[in-house]
């Protein structure tokens, strides 16, 4: 029997496969830098995290309506509950897409209907967590933020901040996470990840609920300390950090070194139609680099953002 698994990080534009990709593009009317699966497959070579970016920026805008938006969330969740997915924390851009025509609305309505049914076909709880990126209009942030809180009911519980760590310093968006926070959200901010201890060490000082990525937190005696000492978890995506180039091998993630360190680390496939990957496929690494099914579930126990009743049914499904 497959052993229940907690995804606290999977971008869910990066999670539709490229025939689902193709297949949105054409019905949107929107053009894409490849027409076929294999030439889409070969786009999703990255030589760096940059590239990532990029490619990222070419692919997802394709999304334009609350049905893409409700599409990409129930086929990840199928995807995921083959691999034993009881709980997802999905991450989404709305931003990006408001700022090529989409209302917020649309994207927010799409998203959030599509958690309803990804339960009710597939017995996956999904929670979202919007995400803005570095870079973007404070203005739009803060807009961001607010039809974040607003949607709370509706299931969205986190909001974070993502791109590229050396685009900007993240104080332009304070006042966004003190929305976010105000009205009841969790700060999951991405840190640690293609830039080093000092983008955690920033990131720290806005009291986040857990840090996506994180991991170059080992570089850093006194980063990781604090780490430990909050009790922060760290959503650790191996796959990932190997495809984009910000580790050589997996055999050099710090995965290991941050467990023997005592941090709580969660399993993830963050992008995995862009990456090649899936939830079983990432929880087998772990477990090659010394995390089992069992220490993932009680690590994304422990980060989740869902309130006390889902806590407590989670819980009884621990291995």
């Amino acid at each position: 029997m497959t052993a229940p698994k907690i995804e606290l990080h999977v971008h869910l534009e990066g999670a539709i496969r490229p025939a689902t990709l193709l297949e949105i593009a054409a019905r949107n009317g929107a053009r894409l830098p490849a027409s076929t699966v294999e030439e889409l497959s070969a786009l999703y070579q990255f030589t760096d995290f940059e590239d990532f970016i990029r490619v990222w920026i070419l692919t997802t805008n394709c999304l334009r309506t609350a049905d893409d938006f409700r599409r990409v969330v129930v086929e990840y969740a199928a995807e995921a509950a083959r691999f034993g997915a009881v709980y997802i924390e999905g991450i989404f851009s709305p931003a990006e897409r408001v700022q090529r025509g989409v209302g917020w609305d649309e994207v927010f309505t799409g998203y959030t209907e599509g958690i309803v049914e990804a339960y009710e076909r597939h017995q996956v709880t999904v929670r979202l967590t919007p995400d803005i990126y570095r870079g973007l209009d404070p203005e739009l942030a803060e807009e961001c933020a607010r039809y974040a809180v607003r949607y709370r009911d509706r299931g969205v519980v986190g909001f974070g901040i993502g791109g590229s760590e050396a685009a900007c310093p993240v104080a332009p968006y304070a006042r966004a996470f003190a929305i976010a926070r105000d009205g009841g959200l969790g700060l999951v901010p991405h840190a640690g990840e293609a830039a080093g201890p000092d983008s955690i060490r920033e990131i720290l000082t806005y009291d986040p609920a857990r840090i996506r990525h994180g991991i170059r937190a080992v570089e850093d005696s006194g980063v990781l300390k604090e780490i430990v000492d909050r009790g922060l978890v760290l959503d650790v995506c191996p796959t990932s950090n190997l495809r984009t180039r910000v580790v050589d091998t997996l055999d050099a993630h710090p995965l290991p070194a941050l467990r023997a360190a005592g941090v709580p680390c969660t399993i993830n496939t963050d992008d995995p139609a862009m990456f090649d990957t899936d939830l079983g496929r990432e929880y087998e690494i772990a477990q090659r680099l010394g995390v089992s099914a069992a220490d993932a579930y009680t690590a994304g126990l422990a980060g989740a953002l869902c309130d006390e009743a889902t806590r407590s049914r989670l819980a009884a499904l621990a291995p």
